[in-house]
């Protein structure tokens, strides 16, 4: 190969080199399934929360296919009642997340 020339970069460039360097150690990236297992250990109810509205809303479409009107009825009142709890489930994480950061 021919004779090669290197060319000069700016140090600016190169700042984050250092920075890194002067952060220490690179922390481990967790992977999805860690992520999502960890939050779910962290606030369970929120997972029954939202399987509890699956369920309803599954169980009041069958039956509004079915013909089963009072039922299904039921259901969509009961879905509405388990997205609330979801609802109050994160908020209830989301406050208990923050109380634990700030001591």
């Amino acid at each position: 190969m021919a004779n090669k020339s290197e060319i000069p970069l700016p140090s600016e460039d190169l700042d984050w080199v250092q920075l890194r360097q002067d952060l220490g150690p690179v922390v481990e990236i967790e992977t999805t399934k860690e992520k999502l297992l960890r939050k779910i250990n962290e606030n369970p109810l929120v997972p029954i929360g939202c399987l509890a509205t699956t369920a309803a809303l599954t169980a009041g479409l069958y039956n509004f296919r079915t013909g089963n009107r009072k039922m299904s009825q039921f259901m969509m009142r009961t879905r509405i009642a388990a997205q609330g709890f979801t609802v109050l489930a994160l908020i209830v994480g989301v406050v208990m997340t923050y109380g634990d950061k700030k001591k």
